[in-house]
């Protein structure tokens, strides 16, 4: 779910994808089951956190769907590093997949901060 004036979203949706393709991935050739749906569980989940933030009915809502979504980001950084240093996910695609959540990470951090100053 695309949309042309939110940056974040299309972010985290193309995130998403990619996570959606990689847990597939480990699924059929690495057999790595358990990892893989943790990681996709929580990939996955940034992005739908943020689709609910749009459409929250409060500016608590909001906050706590951004919340959600910063803190779902986190984990998925953490499954990419087990991933990783368990041998189940090349250097190459951790890194660019890292890199994606974290700039995705930066960005809500940012916005978290923003918005808990305002409500004080």
């Amino acid at each position: 779910m695309k949309l042309e004036n939110n940056p974040l979203q299309n972010k985290s949706y193309d995130f998403a994808l990619l996570i959606v393709k990689l847990s597939r991935r480990l699924m059929s050739d690495k057999k790595e089951f358990i990892l893989s749906k943790q990681l996709l569980r929580s990939g996955t989940s940034v992005g739908a956190n943020i689709v609910e933030a749009n459409g929250a009915i409060s500016k608590a809502d909001f906050s706590s769907k951004m919340s959600i979504a910063y803190k779902e980001c986190l984990e998925t950084k953490y499954w990419l590093s087990l991933l990783k240093d368990s041998g189940d996910l090349d250097i190459i695609s951790f890194k660019n997949l890292f890199d994606k959540a974290d700039e995705i990470g930066k960005i809500l951090f940012s916005i978290l901060r923003t918005t808990r100053i305002k409500n004080n």
